[in-house]
């Protein structure tokens, strides 16, 4: 399996988006992924939203500039995942959103990216799990189909803390909205204690895919403490035939012990991995 390798523009949020780009051009990364995080990423929805259209043309000739693929664009409204959840109980809330979520596509479509990720809602205090279920369900039926007409992929983050914190709950999430994918991240499970085994039959829901290090109480993880065996990853995503981008997630945030780790050695760390996995598997 040949591998196409991202790296996110929010591995590196005190460099200045250019600077950011470059450097992960430097790396070698010939892929990237977009974060828009209110308040928290060089891009806020606020700002590229207000002309999708526009800013991501603008986005596009500067990724050409470095040499870059928008790989996904990660879309998250505040930096609380709640207030804006695709399944908060306010209509006037899930209106807004629906609106921000028709200008990603625009944006992600001027910017020549195919995939866009979301987070798949929250269990809302005060309701029964099945209820705010059954709204992201909808929620998400409706963002699927609205991805589809634009020719991209919608890709969901099971993450700590949303409506789907275990592997069992993520894949009915996905087998309950035809057409709906798993941006997959071992690593909001791994933290939990799951493991890897649990998390394997996701890849094969999955449209994208996020490594990092991480082990038992660590969301985020130096390579060398790291315990998800990315070699098994690596080989059932070639008896799934997975197709999309491996995009090494570092963060640098103060959140979950996200601001520990020196994510230019992470990064390369796991580049290198990946590619001897890649140059193995195409010498056999």
């Amino acid at each position: 399996m040949k591998t196409r390798l991202a790296c996110a523009d929010f591995t590196f949020p005190l460099l200045p988006h250019d600077q950011a780009l470059q450097l992960v051009a430097m790396l070698g990364f010939t892929g990237i992924d977009i974060g828009l995080f209110e308040g928290r990423s060089h891009l806020w929805p606020s700002r590229e939203l207000a002309q999708p259209r526009r800013a991501g043309t603008r986005l596009r000739k500067r990724l050409a500039a470095a040499g870059l693929q928008p790989a996904d664009v990660f879309l998250q409204l505040d930096g609380d995942f709640r207030p804006w959840a695709v399944n908060h109980p306010d209509a006037a809330r899930r209106q807004t959103a629906r609106e921000s979520f028709a200008r990603l596509l625009d944006y992600a479509s001027a910017c020549g990216c195919g995939h866009v990720t979301l987070l798949p809602g929250v269990h809302v205090t005060g309701e029964s799990l099945s209820a705010s279920t059954a709204r992201a369900v909808d929620e998400l039926a409706w963002r699927v189909a609205q991805a589809q007409a634009a020719g991209l992929v919608l890709g969901v983050e099971a993450h700590v803390g949303s409506l789907v914190p275990t592997p069992e709950a993520a894949a009915r999430l996905v087998a309950s909205v035809p057409g709906l994918t798993l941006t997959l991240d071992y690593t909001h499970f791994t933290r939990r204690g799951m493991s890897d085994a649990r998390v394997e039959p996701l890849i094969a829901l999955a449209s994208h895919f996020h490594v990092r290090g991480a082990r038992r109480g660590r969301l985020q993880e130096r390579y060398c403490r790291n315990t998800i065996d990315y070699e098994r990853v690596y080989t059932v995503m070639g008896e799934v035939r997975y197709r999309g981008w491996v995009g090494i997630e570092y963060v640098w945030i103060d959140w979950e012990h996200c601001n520990e780790c020196d994510n230019v050695s992470e990064t390369v760390l796991f580049r290198d991995l990946f590619r001897r996995l890649s140059t193995a598997t195409q010498s056999r």
